[in-house]
């Protein structure tokens, strides 16, 4: 039998049918937050649902929502809200969002469902080329946010030594690396940036170490040319991008043979690329944002949500032969994070990806200051120690304005400045 990953693209539509299915007619019953939307369509019992839910296409009836919706549930029913398919006693696992845009947001797991989401990672660590020697290192605090808990887990169950770093020094975390000969990292593209810089200030060559492959998600910076080269060259490993959300789980990772891209886990999903205005469905090669249906996070399912998140699916077929959904470039942007500077529309990643692409950058923050209409930004950049100050500032100034055709006033801070992140990095700071 096929691995979910490898089916073909009928196989996979009839399992997302399936799925989708099964999950709705629970949800009918079962859970209050969907049961409302439901009707809203006229789906009220199992016999509306047989009659209303005949294919996937079907799926576009309901409204989509968004973390508003999910927000204003918890706010009115406090603390979980009622997307809930099981009496409270049920749920073994709680996250939540990093607050990164608004208050952060709980969310509860059922031991069938997190054990689900360990499956995906397993497609993951497949797609990616994982082997049964890694030994996997996951520097990061183990806090609420999910972050790569469900990786850990999911690494054990496959059989690989793990290392957490929690409650470590950057510095000890590298000495963690070392010394168990670990051949995985899992982290933030800002956090394996960092880990680099403490690697070069005490003459560690991260390079000629065990690390062969880095699983890097949080943050867009695993698509940008210029962090991934960065982070490539510093560590003398592979970087993998991977995409998911606390609200829908591991969703989307790249694979060994295609760069540049990420592989949608369309056996847990059903996504949909569509016009951020109209919710209308774009085409293949046209960009518009993700919307994500869960099929098997069934204890706090989400239909048709709106990620925010910018894509492109790819018309091409990936040098992997997989018929999985891919996403071309991985996440362009997100919609609410387009800034209009002197008549340029112009996105976090894409200013990022201008930066990192000068020599001597050790860290930067960009400045956003609304002036009328406009947005106009400066920029603050922390170079290398040792570097040419101003080799790198005009470099910066350079790139800025021979990609965006505007005028960035640029400067320079001094050694150790600028902050530094353990998980998604805030560089982006709006007046």
């Amino acid at each position: 039998m096929s691995l979910p990953e490898d089916l073909s693209r009928e196989e996979l539509e009839t399992v997302q049918f399936e799925r989708l299915t099964e999950l709705v007619n629970g949800l009918v019953s079962g859970n209050s937050f969907w049961k409302e939307r439901f009707a809203q369509v006229g789906w009220r019992t199992s016999v509306d649902l047989v009659a209303g839910l005949n294919s996937l296409a079907e799926l576009s009836q309901l409204p989509a929502c968004d973390k508003r919706d999910f927000v204003a549930d918890q706010d009115e029913n406090q603390p979980y809200g009622t997307n809930l398919s099981e009496s409270l006693a049920g749920y073994t696992r709680l996250h939540q969002t990093s607050g990164t845009t608004g208050r952060p947001l709980r969310w509860l797991d059922t031991p069938a469902a997190w054990a689900n989401l360990l499956d995906a990672w397993s497609q993951i660590f497949r797609i990616a080329g994982v082997t049964p020697e890694d030994r996997f290192a996951f520097p990061f605090s183990f806090g609420p946010f999910i972050g790569f808990w469900a990786a850990f887990d999911g690494a054990v169950a496959s059989g690989h030594l793990c290392l957490p770093g929690g409650g470590m020094s950057s510095s000890a975390r590298l000495r963690l690396i070392e010394d168990n000969q670990a051949t995985v990292l899992c982290c933030t593209p800002t956090y394996a940036l960092r880990l680099a810089e403490v690697a070069r200030e005490g003459a560690v060559n991260l390079a000629q170490g065990s690390v062969r492959m880095l699983i890097v998600a949080g943050e867009p910076g695993g698509s940008v040319p210029g962090v991934r080269e960065d982070i490539e060259a510093a560590w003398g490993a592979r970087v993998i991008d991977h995409w998911g959300m606390t609200e829908l789980g591991p969703i989307a990772v790249e694979c060994v043979e295609g760069p540049g891209g990420m592989h949608v886990l369309e056996s847990e999903c059903v996504a949909e690329v569509v016009d951020p205005d109209t919710l209308e469905a774009v085409p293949a090669g046209v960009q518009g944002e993700l919307l994500v249906t869960t099929l098997r996070r069934t204890g706090s399912p989400v239909l048709r949500y709106r990620t925010g998140d910018l894509v492109v699916a790819d018309p091409d077929p990936c040098p992997c032969g997989r018929s999985l959904l891919r996403l071309k470039g991985g996440i362009l942007g997100r919609a609410d994070d387009m800034i209009t500077v002197r008549g340029n529309n112009v996105f976090p990643s894409s200013i990022e990806a201008v930066i990192r692409r000068i020599n001597g950058v050790a860290e930067f923050r960009v400045v956003i200051e609304s002036e009328s209409v406009l947005d106009r930004f400066s920029v603050e950049i922390e170079p290398v120690v040792g570097a040419a100050v101003d080799e790198v500032l005009a470099g910066v100034e350079a790139g800025i304005r021979e990609t965006f055709n505007f005028q960035a006033k640029v400067s320079a801070v001094g050694p150790g400045q600028l902050p530094r992140f353990e998980l998604k990095g805030r560089r982006f700071v709006r007046k």
